[in-house]
């Protein structure tokens, strides 16, 4: 028999509001629009001497902090090979061929990204959480799961399993 365990932390806090674009296609690059997304988290593991595998209080803030910074911004990757990100202290300069953005720094996540879809979106959230984890409690999990929803059911996932 094998046995395994998990937390699911799935709040109707854990949003954010934020403008994006992606480019599909090589060439198409969309206009900019938002959603309203939707975060989970699934952490995998053994049992600890409190019979947990993780504290939901301490998954959950850890999580909701993650998602605080990125609510109400402008969503930017910096790894596109297309996208050319500048940032200068008070703006944020984007250009994609003949289009040109400008956007108030403050207002800007800078994300290590190549694109920002969900599934893009739902990696670097779940590295935070990693780090985080690690940096609060010494944690890292053995098996992470994070999910990113961006319109009611349209959801982009990324799964980490370490070793």
């Amino acid at each position: 028999m094998s046995e395994s365990y998990s937390v699911r932390i799935n709040k109707d806090y854990l949003v954010f509001s934020a403008g994006h674009f992606i480019t599909f296609a090589g060439d198409i690059c969309e206009r900019i629009h938002g959603h309203n997304y939707r975060v989970e988290a699934e952490v995998f593991g053994p049992l600890d001497e409190n019979q947990y595998v993780i504290d939901f209080i301490l998954l959950r803030d850890s999580l909701k902090e993650i998602v605080d910074e990125l609510d109400h911004r402008m969503l930017l990757p910096t790894e596109h090979p297309q996208i050319k990100v500048v940032a200068d202290g008070k703006e944020v300069t984007v250009t994609f061929e003949d289009r040109r953005w400008v956007f108030p720094e403050c207002e800007c996540v800078l994300l290590p990204v190549a694109n920002t879809t969900t599934e893009l979106l739902a990696r670097n959230i779940g590295k935070k959480l990693i780090a985080l984890l690690e940096k609060k409690i010494g944690y890292h999990p053995q098996h992470l799961k994070i999910g990113v929803d961006e319109n009611y059911g349209q959801w982009g996932i990324w799964e980490y399993k370490l070793g």
